[in-house]
This record gives C-alpha cells, structure tokens and sequence, in this order.
C-alpha cells in the first residue's frame, strides 16, 4: 500500500539561544489509515506535522518519500516555489489547532475553499460533508457566529473537501469537551476512511486515542544538555 515514508529526518527550531530538536529515524505512514502522534505538551508535535505537511523544511539529509518522489528535494527551489506549494495543497488536507476558518467566509465557503484553490470541484462531496458533519444548519453563517464544536467541524470538513491523499490534525478535539471530542473524532474518522484518506494527528490524550484503536507514536523527550526529542513506536 502506497503512503508517506520519512527516513533520517530530523527538524530544528531556533528560539533565542536555545535549539529545540525532533529527531525522527524511521516513520510510515500507509493511505487509508490511521496515526496519532502523542507525547507531553512541548516534545514536537506540532514541528512534526509541519515537516510532514511540508509547512517546515527538515534539516538536510532526510529522504521523504511519497509514490516515489523524494517530497524533502521540493525545498531545494525555497520556500516559495510552484511544485512544493502545489504537492502541498493537493496532497494533504489540513485541520489546525485553532480551527483557522477564514472569518469573510461563511460555513459552505469555508468548505469549498480547499476545492477551489486545487481545482477539485464537487458540489455533490461538499453537500454530503455538510450534511454528515451536522454543519447544514449553520451553513450560511461566518465562523463568528459558530460554536467551537461548530467551528472545529467546518474545518474538518474544509480538510477533507478536495478528498486529499492525508489529512493532517493538529489536536483536533483538544477544544472540546470530553463527549463532543468523542464524536468528533469517531466522525473525523469514518469519513476519512470511506474516502482513503490517511489520517495524521496529534493529542495529548493517549487513552482516547487508544480507545478509538489508532497507532500512536510517541514524541519522547531526551534528557540532555540541549531540548530534544525523538520519535518512538509504542
């Protein structure tokens, strides 16, 4: 089966005098399923969805492979270049932390944004999105006007509108109550799956992840005379 396969990576963050790293030896990722990426707040989980997102660049000498194109070479042309910002938009969908709903959009236009900038039009998908995530009633609303239930729900629905390849999550239910985050994420999931998309998140709550049966890999910090942190199968 076809997914990400990362090798050898390790990205930096420069904070003032200190260097914070996550180190990353080996990590798959098959389409279709399911990973969570665990670990105390401050290990690198949210670095490490941004290198695999290719939001960050890792430091050099990884090998980032995804149906045999080495996505970590799309850097050597800058930040900036046509090829690295296209594989990110049509490769991968994303769910932030904070929602980042667009505030001049309203629910459905907030959905149908990602179709719009990757040309995957499908009016049918962002109907049966809207209607799944429960979102129908408030689809003519700005995102002001949104519970953060409401809000966290669009973005999903946003993530997955242009049927991506992975959608990426960075904590997704950490807003949520306890029932709702429950909801959430079984929903997020689902229709994920029936679309073959893989699923890349993070959280903090291992026994939830645990209960919804997704593999964790867990982001372990290394004592040390520097931070540093590095990524363990558990």
């Amino acid at each position: 089966m076809a997914g990400l396969s990362l090798r050898n990576a390790s990205i930096s963050l420069v904070d003032g005098e200190r260097t914070f790293k996550v180190e990353i030896d080996v990590l798959d990722v098959p389409e279709g399923q399911a990973v969570a990426l665990t670990g105390v707040s401050g290990s690198g989980k949210t670095l490490v969805l941004e290198l695999l997102g290719l939001l960050r660049a890792p430091d050099a000498g990884a090998s980032y492979f995804w149906k045999g194109q080495n996505l970590a070479s799309l850097w050597s042309k800058g930040p900036r270049n046509r090829a690295l910002a296209q594989c990110r938009g049509e490769v991968f969908g994303f769910v932030p932390q904070t929602g980042g709903l667009l505030p001049f959009l309203t629910v459905s236009q907030n959905i149908g944004l990602s179709q719009s900038l990757t040309g995957r039009m499908d009016s049918d998908w962002q109907a049966a999105l809207i209607e799944r995530l429960d979102l129908g009633d408030v689809s003519g609303l700005f995102p002001a006007a949104l519970s953060i239930g409401q809000r966290q729900r669009t973005s999903i629905a946003r993530a997955l509108a242009h049927r991506p390849a992975f959608v990426i999550a960075d904590e997704p239910t950490a807003a949520l109550d306890p029932s709702s985050a429950d909801q959430v994420l079984e929903l997020f999931l689902e229709i994920a799956q029936a679309q073959g998309s893989g699923v890349i998140l993070s959280s903090h709550d291992q026994d939830r992840i645990a209960r919804h049966g997704i593999g964790q890999l867990k982001l372990a910090m290394v004592p040390g005379g520097r931070p540093l942190s590095r990524l363990v199968v558990v």
